[in-house]
C-alpha cells in the first residue's frame, strides 16, 4: 500500500510502520533530486517551502507560493514525475518572520501567507503560532497557541473554499523546533512528555470545535513535537529512544495523527528508523540536503583547481567567502567565535546558512563558471579518490556537474525512503 498524508495514521494503527519524508529546501537542484528520487520510487514526494523561503512578499528566495509551486510543478514535468506523487506542504506557517512586531499585527502577515499557501494549492499546512512575538515570551503556551492556530486555520479553510482548492491537511504542535536548526552548540535535549503532548491534542481539539472546526480539525494529520533530536552549528544530538519510549503508544487510532519530526537531518539511517517506528511518521531534512550541495560543489571546485590550469584556485569558495562578507544578514547573528571561527562557519556549519546564498546573481554565476570549466572533462579517477571518493564511479568519463550534484543528494533521500519504507526498498 503507498504511503500518503491521509493514510499514515491507518497504516500505524495496523501495524504497519512507514513514513514520508519532508523535503524542506527551495533549491532547485535538491528538488529535481527529490522529485527524480520519487518517481523512481514510486514514492509521494513531499516538499515543503518555509515562512522564510517563500512567502506572500517573497522571503529569502523571492518566490511566493505561487511561484514556488509553479517551480515544483515544472521540475516535474522535466522529471516525468508524475503529478499525483507531488504534494507541497508550508512550514512554519505563522507569526515567526514578523515576531519583532507586535502579535496583532504579526498576526495579520501570517493571515496573509496562509491565504498564498493555500490559493497556491498547498495540501500540508504547518499552523505553528507556538512562537511569541513582540514583547511576548519565547515559547508561548497551549491556549495561546491554539487559539492563534484557530484562527490561521479559519483563514485556510475559507481560502481553500473561495479558491476551489484541495482543503489542506494540518500539523500542529507547541514543541516546535527553530527553523534551521539551533544557533549554539547542544549538549542534551529533553523529549516532550506523554502529558504535554495529551495536553496539546485535547486543548487543540477543544479550541477547534469551539470555533467550528470540528472538520478542519478531522484534517489534522500530525502533531510537531520534540523527540530529542537537533542539529546546531557544531554537532548534532541523535535520536535516544529509551528517552522517548513512552511517547511511541501515546498516539490512539481515534486521534488519526502520527508524530512530525522536524530537524532529522544528520541522523542517519538507523536514528531514523527507530524514529518510524516509533511514530514519527513524517521526517524533515532540509539543512542536511543542501550541505551536502555545498559539499559537492566545494568538492568539484577542488578538483577543478586541481585539474584546470586556467581556472583560480578554489574559486566557488572565495566567491561564496566575499559574497557572505558582502551581505552579512543571513549569517551574523547565528555565528559567534572570534573572526577564524565565523569564518570557517560561514562555509561548514551544520545549520548551513550559506544556503541562503546560492540564489544570489554572484553564486550563480560562480556556479556557471564551475559548470562550464568541468562540463565534458575527465576527471580521472585518483582526483576522485581524492575530493569526493564516494563519486568515484564518475570518474573517466565526460563529466556532468549537474548529474554528480543530484547524485549526491539523491544518495541521502535514499536513506530517508530506508527508513520510512523498511518493509519495502526500491
Amino acid at each position: 500500500m503507498s504511503v500518503t498524508l491521509d493514510n499514515l495514521a491507518a497504516l500505524r494503527s495496523s501495524g504497519v510502520q512507514k513514513g514520508i519524508t519532508s523535503v524542506c529546501s527551495a533549491h532547485p537542484s535538491v528538488i529535481r533530486a527529490a522529485l527524480r528520487h520519487g518517481r523512481d520510487a514510486e514514492a509521494t514526494v513531499l516538499i515543503e517551502a518555509t515562512c522564510n523561503q517563500v512567502n506572500h512578499h517573497g522571503g529569502y528566495t523571492g518566490m511566493t507560493p505561487e511561484r514556488f509551486a509553479k517551480r515544483v510543478y515544472r521540475i516535474a514535468k522535466e522529471e516525468n514525475c508524475p503529478q499525483n506523487l507531488v504534494v507541497l506542504g508550508g512550514d512554519h506557517l505563522g507569526p515567526n518572520p514578523w515576531r519583532d512586531q507586535p502579535v496583532n499585527l504579526a498576526m495579520q502577515e501570517a493571515k496573509k501567507m496562509i491565504a498564498a499557501y493555500v490559493a497556491a494549492g498547498f495540501q500540508k499546512i504547518h499552523l505553528d503560532t507556538s512562537m511569541g512575538c513582540a514583547g511576548e515570551p519565547i515559547a508561548l503556551d497551549d491556549e495561546t497557541t491554539a487559539l492563534r492556530a484557530v484562527q490561521l486555520a479559519k483563514v485556510a479553510e475559507r481560502t481553500a473554499r473561495e479558491q476551489a482548492q484541495f482543503m489542506p491537511f494540518y500539523t500542529i504542535g507547541t514543541e516546535v523546533p527553530p527553523p534551521g536548526g539551533a544557533d549554539h552548540k547542544l549538549c542534551e535535549l529533553t523529549p516532550a512528555t506523554p502529558i504535554a503532548v495529551r495536553k496539546t491534542i485535547e486543548i487543540h481539539r477543544q479550541f477547534f470545535e469551539q470555533a467550528g472546526l470540528a472538520d478542519a480539525f478531522a484534517k489534522v494529520i500530525g502533531l510537531v513535537i520534540q523527540p530529542g533530536v537537533e542539529f546546531g552549528n557544531h554537532n548534532v544530538i541523535r535520536y535516544d529512544r529509551a528517552k522517548a519510549k513512552g511517547l511511541a503508544h501515546i498516539l490512539t487510532p481515534a486521534d488519526g495523527l502520527v508524530f512530525e519530526a522536524h530537524s532529522t537531518d544528520y541522523q542517519g539511517v538507523s536514528s531514523l528508523s527507530e524514529l518510524v517506528q516509533d511514530g514519527f511518521a513524517i521526517l524533515k531534512v532540509g539543512p542536511e540536503l543542501t550541505f551536502i550541495l555545498r559539499e559537492t560543489f566545494y568538492a568539484l571546485d577542488l578538483i577543478a583547481s586541481d585539474l584546470l590550469p586556467g581556472y583560480q584556485n578554489r574559486a566557488l569558495k572565495q566567491q561564496m567567502g566575499l559574497l557572505m562578507e558582502e551581505a552579512p544578514e543571513h549569517w551574523n547573528g547565528h555565528y559567534s567565535g572570534n573572526v577564524e571561527a565565523q569564518k570557517f562557519l560561514r562555509h561548514y556549519s551544520l545549520s548551513d546558512r550559506i544556503r541562503y546564498y546560492w540564489t544570489h546573481p554572484k553564486a550563480v554565476r560562480a556556479i556557471k563558471n564551475l559548470t562550464t570549466a568541468l562540463d565534458g572533462k575527465l576527471v580521472p579517477l585518483p582526483l576522485f579518490w581524492q575530493h569526493m571518493p564516494a563519486a568515484a564511479e564518475f570518474a573517466d568519463r565526460p563529466l556532468n556537474v549537474e548529474d554528480v550534484v543530484i547524485w549526491r543528494v539523491t544518495e541521502c533521500l535514499k536513506s530517508y525512503h530506508r527508513a520510512c519504507n523498511p518493509a519495502r526498498e526500491k
